[in-house]
């Protein structure tokens, strides 16, 4: 059992502060009460809601976030910005990580959490999961690409890298690349063993989790209790 203002605070939403203004006006439910005071007891696997919206208590944060360009993908960096910095305060003291990295003129598909356990089945090699990304390069793709990328190429400084896919697009310099690992700047690595040069890349899935088309570049959102089932295959079971 723990106070109710602790248990909200936790999600990352709000500071313990503004969770006991919203209990005391009458803004938050628990197990379809309104909760009386920000100090009551409760379960964390309670049912939470805020303005009618359900919210999790347990302690994890998942959030989605279309990064552009310029960030680097980590939680601090002492001479480049990183993509934390695009969060309010209160959500930079979580312990959010990015959950699979994006180099940093790659735009995209950035999952951000504290669920470390999750973070790892998502990035491990031996679960396979799928991220898919949007290429444009430098000359014209064709079979004998799709081919190479199919079969798993060797680079020349001696990386192994697995099958992967290259759906060739109408524009002859674009594709989509599917990816089961991660290794570092690989699909540029890759491309440029085949002499086409990446001029621009961006994420736009990984596993079941795909990009919200209205997020515009540099905005973020929480994962839906949909999407969070969805990557962690334990949960909605």
């Amino acid at each position: 059992m723990e106070r109710l203002d602790k248990i909200l605070a936790n999600t990352g939403r709000w500071s313990r502060k503004e969770v006991r203004e919203l209990v005391r006006a009458g803004r938050v439910t628990v197990d379809g009460q309104v909760a009386p005071a920000p100090d009551g007891k409760y379960d964390p696997k309670s049912r939470f809601a805020v303005d009618g919206q359900e919210v999790s208590g347990e302690p994890m944060v998942y959030l989605m976030l279309h990064k552009p360009a310029g960030l680097v993908s980590a939680t601090e960096d002492p001479r480049q910005p990183t993509v934390l910095e695009l969060l309010p305060e209160h959500l930079r003291r979580v312990g959010l990580f990015p959950a699979g990295r994006l180099d940093k003129d790659t735009e995209g598909l950035l999952l951000l959490t504290n669920d470390g356990p999750l973070a790892h089945r998502l990035l491990s090699p031996r679960h396979h999961v799928d991220k898919v990304y949007f290429v444009r390069v430098e000359g014209r793709l064709e079979a004998g690409d799709v081919a190479a990328f199919a079969r798993g190429m060797t680079l020349g400084d001696g990386l192994v890298c697995m099958p992967a896919g290259l759906e060739l697009l109408e524009e002859p310099d674009c594709a989509l690349v599917t990816l089961r690992e991660g290794k570092y700047h690989q699909i540029k690595r890759m491309l440029a063993c085949r002499g086409k040069p990446v001029r621009y890349l961006k994420r736009l899935s990984m596993g079941p989790l795909t990009l919200d088309p209205v997020l515009e570049r540099g905005q973020w959102r929480y994962l839906t209790a949909d999407e969070v089932a969805l990557l962690d295959g334990n949960r909605g079971r």
